[in-house]
């Protein structure tokens, strides 16, 4: 078998040179440091992208589609849908003092 000029043993040390004392260990731990450097960038710039907006009890919010049980008012008492319902993209969702300042609080 011929050995490689370009495989990895034997690129290292010109790399590193003869002078720079590195071994195996120290090796180790900076490819550690660069791999742990590299995932705190990648963290830190992926959650900085979502934002949070605070939306008052008093405000009413237009939503988009959104699938989940839902709460009905049938003959003037809320209950829970067995089923999940999809509520389609542009409706509003209403805090219960809306409800109330309009007279159908339940």
């Amino acid at each position: 078998m011929c050995s490689n000029a370009s495989s990895p043993k034997s690129l290292w040390p010109s790399l590193l040179g003869s002078k720079a004392g590195w071994n195996a260990a120290r090796l180790l731990k900076m490819q550690v440091l660069v791999t742990l450097l590299f995932a705190a960038l990648v963290l830190s710039s992926s959650s900085g992208c979502s934002r949070t907006i605070l939306v008052s009890e008093s405000s009413p919010v237009r939503i988009g589609q959104v699938r989940g049980t839902v709460y009905a008012s049938v003959d003037g008492e809320w209950r829970l849908s067995q089923n999940d319902v999809t509520i389609p993209e542009g409706w509003y969702c209403v805090p219960p003092s809306f409800m109330e300042a309009i007279g159908n609080g339940g």
